[in-house]
């Protein structure tokens, strides 16, 4: 029997209607040509609903909503006889302009739905909207019919992960990328088999959500520029249509999740970039997409005298812990888990999530206590960049309810100052290959998320190939990016021809990803890097979609010593739990050995406080512990000094023989591969390598 309130009441025209359901917010259907609209608004004095046939200019029909269809805050209206494939929407809302109390509403301006499932018009990346005219971000309504065919997320450990991060597009754009469907969901299905060859198990992908890669484009050189990275959110509901080789034809949804259930069968998690700190619609002379003409006092932190807080360095600052937006942002979060089946997110400049509506920083702030101990969250991983644009750092202190982690820049810098020659950075290296206990003691090192590279900024080839940023195709005369990169050209700035250079180069990045990838906590790495993916020196190329950006795949080739390198590395990782701890364990253990300790050039001899640019530190791993066949010691040497200097190996039981597992210098084994070195006593490494050995 039908329900009573799925019966129309009213009529315009063709079209019937009646007061719809309050939940869910947005559009969603039923019975197939019946749609539910239901949207949030505190401070509008009327709202209309205008519905617009797939890419017309102008509605077929505008519904204003009755009286009687508001309850409470929020306008509902159910519509019948709907095509929605031919369907697109907006709203229009009237009230009170008032700039000064921040009240911004225009009856005339089309306003995109918060909670729409998928937004119209950008469905092919950058095809540009026609001259003088803006783009209107109109909602579509989705079917959620996807058959998912049993899957779930996979709800790997936390610190078992390896994490890579990677650009949708820029992953697979370059013409020698190999895939069919360059640059979007489907071509990264294609290159499946090569992530799992690396050995990663997880991909981080920078955001996804819509955005307009046209917001501030321009042409530089004969370049067109674009906001590239998309970290300028216009919906957080919706999947960037551009990133989907069916966008055009509205299926980018079904794209989206066929990618993340090919990567669930390969044994690969997928953790969204989610930029909940603002949004596209900018600073006081930025446009009006959706928030602002709907409840701008609502949804941003607003000045006194009515300007917009910018503790995002991007002209507006949501109002995150306002009751109405953290549930807007829990919905959303939750959406993605249920309906995409996404494994976990990573919060950009999540300490703006801790301010207040003053935008002070809060001690335990309500949203993200909320989102650590939501149902539906409960088995996704939560990873913040713990500081904002305003100047607040919370790394090692951001609110964590034994549920986040962080992206540890700390560690990021400590490495990189000490590969390149910081011996007084040696007392804090060591903290941060033990996991970070300075900073998470009382939690796990899974809380750190340990990187050398990521997205912004030098990739690993450029830290050691420039001394300065060359940023001077973003147009902005090279004042864009970070200044302070701790960086090392090796003696020349840029590509060169000089073989002891390059070789120096090789060195200085195996010796990097020998540190992380035998560090305790999760390590993440930026994707190229294993092959040593270059921007030509520009650590800040948001705007570039062209090969300054692009992974160049021919590198794959040239620089096939270094991606082996880096997959036995990872496979050594994932074979030796003892380097993945659950906690911050250092004594003895079943092998009669401390399970993780420090060395200099004589084992058991260092001083942890003093500078140095040479140590060891040896894991001792109990096989009942860790449930593995046979105890062993791993042994980790560093010589970061521009001499060589010889190690005296640890006295290991009776028995045991030391098996080489890489050195910097070239040499690199897979495990149970590695190559017998014998009952040898010391090993030499020249200058600026790096040596990991294993006793069994």
């Amino acid at each position: 029997m039908r329900p009573a309130d799925s019966y129309p009441t009213n009529r315009i025209g063709d079209l019937e209607y009646r007061i719809g359901r309050i939940f869910p917010f947005g559009a969603s259907t039923f019975e197939g040509t019946v749609v539910n609209f239901s949207v949030f608004t505190k401070e509008a004095t009327s709202c209309t609903l205008l519905l617009f046939h797939k890419g017309d200019k102008k509605p077929f029909v505008k519904i204003p909503f009755p009286p009687e269809f508001r309850i409470g805050n929020v306008y509902a209206m159910m519509v019948f006889g709907l095509d929605i494939d031919d369907l697109e929407y907006g709203y229009q809302m009237d009230g009170p302009y008032d700039k000064e109390k921040g009240l911004l509403f225009d009856k005339n301006a089309m306003l995109l739905d918060p909670y729409a499932r998928s937004v119209s018009g950008r469905t092919r990346w950058g095809v540009e909207p026609s001259p003088g005219e803006s783009f209107p971000h109109r909602g579509r309504v989705i079917m959620d019919d996807f058959d998912w065919e049993g899957d779930t997320p996979l709800r790997i450990r936390q610190k078992d992960l390896v994490i890579y991060e990677m650009h949708v597009r820029g992953f697979t754009a370059n013409e020698n990328s190999g895939v069919k469907r360059k640059g979007t969901f489907a071509g990264l299905i294609e290159k499946i088999p090569y992530l799992k060859d690396l050995g990663v198990n997880c991909v981080e992908l920078l955001p996804i959500f819509e955005f307009d890669e046209f917001e501030n484009s321009r042409v530089m050189d004969g370049k067109r520029l674009y906001n590239y990275w998309g970290y300028s959110t216009v919906n957080f509901f919706a999947p960037k249509a551009g990133y989907a080789a069916s966008g055009p034809r509205g299926l980018e949804a079904d794209e989206l999740k066929n990618m993340i259930r090919a990567f669930h069968k390969n044994g690969i998690e997928v953790i969204l970039d989610v930029v909940f700190n603002h949004t596209a619609e900018g600073n006081e002379n930025g446009p009006t997409i959706s928030y602002r003409g709907i409840d701008n006092r609502t949804y941003y932190l607003l000045t006194p005298d009515g300007w917009y807080y910018n503790f995002s360095g991007c002209g507006n600052t949501m109002n995150c812990n306002n009751a109405v937006v953290r549930n807007h942002i829990l919905d959303c979060l939750r959406y993605w888990v249920a309906a995409y089946h996404v494994d976990g997110f990573r919060f950009d400049l999540a300490s703006i999530l801790t301010r207040d509506q003053s935008g002070a920083p809060m001690l335990s702030p309500p949203l993200l206590e909320t989102i650590a101990h939501d149902a539906v969250l409960g088995g996704c991983k939560l990873i913040a960049e713990a500081w904002d644009a305003g100047g607040l750092y919370q790394v090692g202190s951001f609110p964590s309810w034994h549920r986040w982690s962080e992206w540890n820049g700390r560690y990021r810098d400590c490495v990189r100052r000490f590969i390149k020659g910081g011996a007084e950075c040696a007392p804090e290296l060591y903290c941060r290959i033990g996991g970070s206990e300075d900073m998470y003691a009382g939690r796990s090192p899974s809380a750190t998320v340990n990187f050398i590279t990521c997205h912004d900024g030098f990739t690993l080839h450029d830290l050691v190939s420039y001394n300065c940023k060359h940023n001077e195709a973003n147009g902005e005369n090279n004042n864009d990016g970070a200044n302070d990169n701790n960086s090392w050209n090796c003696g020349v700035e840029g590509e060169t021809e000089d073989e002891a250079v390059n070789r120096l180069r090789l060195r200085q990045m195996k010796n990097m990803l020998t540190i992380l990838f035998t560090s305790r906590g999760v390590p993440m790495m930026l994707s190229g890097d294993e092959f040593g993916n270059t921007q030509f020196g520009n650590n800040n190329a948001y705007c570039q979609d062209n090969e300054i950006s692009w992974i160049d795949w021919s590198l794959a080739e040239k620089n096939k010593d270094l991606f082996k390198y880096v997959k036995n590395l990872i496979a050594f990782r994932h074979a030796h739990p003892v380097m993945r701890c659950g906690g911050f364990d250092s004594g003895e253990n079943g092998t009669g050995y401390p399970e993780l300790s420090f060395h200099g050039c004589e084992p058991w001899k260092l001083d942890r406080c003093a500078p140095s640019l040479v140590f060891a530190y040896m894991y001792a791993e109990d096989h009942e512990k860790y449930d593995t066949k046979k105890d062993c010691f791993i042994y980790v040497m560093v010589n970061a000094h521009w001499e060589s200097h010889v190690f005296t190996l640890p006295v290991v039981p009776k028995g045991y023989e030391w098996y080489l597992v890489s050195e910097s210098g070239g040499r690199s084994y897979a495990p149970g591969k590695e190559k017998k070195m014998g009952s040898i006593t010391e090993w030499k490494l020249d200058e600026r390598m790096s040596a990991v050995l294993v006793a069994r």
